[in-house]
């Protein structure tokens, strides 16, 4: 019998992957979100439009029960969104994470996987472009990012208090920075490698482009297929501790840049504005835990993702009549 799994934030980027993902492997997939994915139809088996701020919507989600749940609804954008938009964001999110959890307890969850973030980390640990990778541990004393990265680590710890008073199986991932196609590349929610290749992509040869902040903030990225691989493996094993899935490689913002444009063929120069949000001065992720809890790292080369995610972007915006 095939077993039974919900994806929440099913219409998004990660969740709308993951459910591909899980129906390659055999699994039944509902999938719920506030929208229909963007860019092509969900395969989930069920797809249901639900607010899960609302509990009783959570009810609906997690009726019939299943063997895992995979949380990724969340309100979230890239670093001008999350730094501008404070309120609504934490409540948003703490309504819908304490309620698709307290839903699942009452409805049967064999396992749930909660997708936590970097910016859970404290901001006193990445004042450095050359930061030290961050290890889990590091998450206390805690300085998260204001708002989004605050109701992540609360929602990490009420996940660790559902499994002790509950005995509900939990499992939590801090990502760091996914990126991949079928994400959003414009309207202020994308994140910082769909942003350089809608602007590279839309420059002709020669031209400027904008960098947010001085290009020499420091990042890791994530391939989504590493992402998909990581969420599982963590998913099947048994350890219940946060843990880091993402990229160890650091990269400035200039040399992201850098690579998109020669992905894509095209000269460019750069014009910093330093009023902008930029975020923490460095992060990194410490994969030592990863790889020695799920036997596994990541295997897409930054520069293989991002030619992947730039020739999709590329074509989007060349269906949309923007380039030629």
């Amino acid at each position: 019998m095939a077993k039974r799994a919900l994806v929440t934030g099913a219409g998004g980027f990660i969740g709308h992957h993951l459910v591909k993902f899980l129906k390659e492997r055999g699994y039944w997939v509902r999938g719920v979100d506030i929208k229909h994915p963007e860019f092509e139809p969900s395969p989930a088996d069920e797809f249901e439009l639900l607010d899960l701020r609302k509990f009783e919507n959570c009810l609906i989600a997690t009726r019939g029960g299943f063997d895992e749940v995979y949380h990724l609804a969340a309100d979230m954008g890239g670093i001008g969104y999350i730094t501008a938009i404070h309120a609504d964001i934490t409540r948003n999110n703490v309504l819908i994470n304490t309620n698709i959890l307290e839903a699942c307890r009452i409805n049967g969850t064999g396992r749930f996987f909660f997708s936590s973030s970097a910016c859970v980390y404290p901001q006193y640990k990445q004042k450095s472009p050359n930061v030290t990778p961050l290890k889990e541990e590091d998450a206390w004393p805690a300085d998260p990012e204001e708002g989004y990265g605050l109701e992540k680590l609360f929602m990490e710890k009420l996940c660790q208090y559902y499994r002790e008073d509950y005995n509900l199986e939990t499992r939590v991932a801090r990502f760091h920075n996914i990126y991949g196609p079928l994400g959003t590349y414009e309207g202020g929610k994308e994140k910082a490698p769909a942003a350089l290749c809608r602007k590279i992509a839309l420059a002709k040869d020669g031209d400027e482009i904008e960098i947010w902040g001085d290009g020499k903030q420091t990042r890791s990225f994530l391939y989504i297929d590493d992402c998909l691989e990581g969420i599982y493996r963590l998913m099947q094993s048994d350890y219940a501790e946060p843990l880091n899935i993402g990229s160890d490689r650091m990269v400035t913002i200039d040399e992201l840049a850098d690579i998109i444009a020669q992905i894509a063929g095209k000269r460019i120069r750069k014009r910093y504005d330093l009023s902008k949000p930029q975020g923490v001065r460095g992060r990194n992720s410490d994969n030592t835990k990863m790889r020695e809890i799920l036997g596994w790292e990541p295997q897409i080369p930054l520069e293989k993702g991002l030619e992947i995610t730039y020739r999709w972007i590329e074509n989007e915006l060349r269906k949309a009549g923007r380039i030629s």
